[in-house]
């Protein structure tokens, strides 16, 4: 398979992917623990995708247990440098509607118990995260959305909260008076670790309800949330066939700036750090440090 591999991560409701001709399902290790599941390998319209659902096959793993990390470096070791995150989110704008597409170019951080940075034990490392989410392949989702014919939103905040409860409805009216576009679970640390590891990311944000603020929707509940999954799972697989087959016809990734988001990153004097520290690393920082040889 080639090097320059494309990733999906399939969130609530996207456990798998019709379309992807499957060739291998592989079970990857990492320094941080086992992946959400195993990784399955294949192609899309004769292009190679790596496919990740992110909370497990059966939906087993809850939003505040994901191993983040694991699933980032798994994805690294993969060979992916473009990942293509599919989630569901609640809508804090009226005219975001559910079944609407939104595709987000910032986060806010809500959250309060998840690891979300590779680095520690001795080596320090500060990316920028002003702009969090890859231009490039942001654009390629929202222009792929609307040649599906989705109604698309371009741009907007996205709010990722701890969960795994919804909000409270003052919460939720807080939230509204932010500014915040859009409420979801998970995407946060997916976009921190993604840029640690100098992969583009950009998200498929899916409109299931209007959290708990709207006065005459109903609140959000599982059972319209899966409602509005199965309606909207076919749009989102045929809008991320149409952006696997887009990146495959463009140029390799580096002018976004993503793919080289450690070049100034990396502080701690290269004496100083500690070699199973690198050795951990090694997928990640080998561009820029020596890493050594294992054994």
């Amino acid at each position: 398979m080639s090097e320059a591999r494309i990733g999906v991560i399939g969130g609530s409701g996207l456990y798998g992917m019709d379309g992807l001709e499957v060739r291998e399902e592989r079970r990857v290790e990492t320094p941080f623990g086992e992946p959400s599941d195993a990784y399955v390998l294949g192609q899309i319209d004769g292009h190679e995708v790596a496919f990740l659902a992110r909370h497990g096959r059966g939906h087993r793993i809850s939003p505040s247990e994901l191993n983040f990390r694991a699933n980032i470096y798994g994805f690294k070791t993969l060979g992916v440098s473009r990942l293509l995150s599919v989630s569901a989110v609640g809508s804090m704008k009226i005219e975001y509607e559910p079944m609407h597409i939104v595709v987000p170019d910032q986060f806010y951080d809500r959250t309060r118990h998840r690891a979300d940075t590779f680095f520690g034990d001795g080596l320090v490392a500060h990316v920028s995260m002003a702009d969090p989410v890859c231009p490039e392949l942001r654009g390629l989702l929202a222009d792929s959305a609307d040649d599906a014919g989705a109604t698309v939103h371009r741009g907007g905040i996205y709010l990722c909260m701890e969960g795994p409860q919804f909000s409270t409805r003052g919460e939720s009216m807080i939230y509204r008076g932010w500014g915040i576009d859009v409420i979801g679970m998970t995407n946060l640390q997916e976009a921190k670790l993604a840029r640690e590891a100098e992969i583009c990311y950009a998200t498929l944000a899916m409109v299931t309800d209007y959290d708990c603020w709207h006065e005459t929707e109903d609140d959000v509940t599982v059972d319209a949330v899966l409602e509005i999954l199965r309606r909207n799972s076919v749009m989102g697989q045929d809008v991320i066939r149409r952006t696997v087959v887009q990146l495959s016809k463009g140029a390799a990734p580096g002018d976004c700036g993503c793919c080289d988001a450690l070049a100034s990153a990396l502080i701690t004097d290269r004496t100083s750090i500690p070699a199973a520290t690198l050795s951990r690393l090694g997928p990640i920082v080998s561009r820029y440090l020596d890493v050594p040889e294992e054994g």
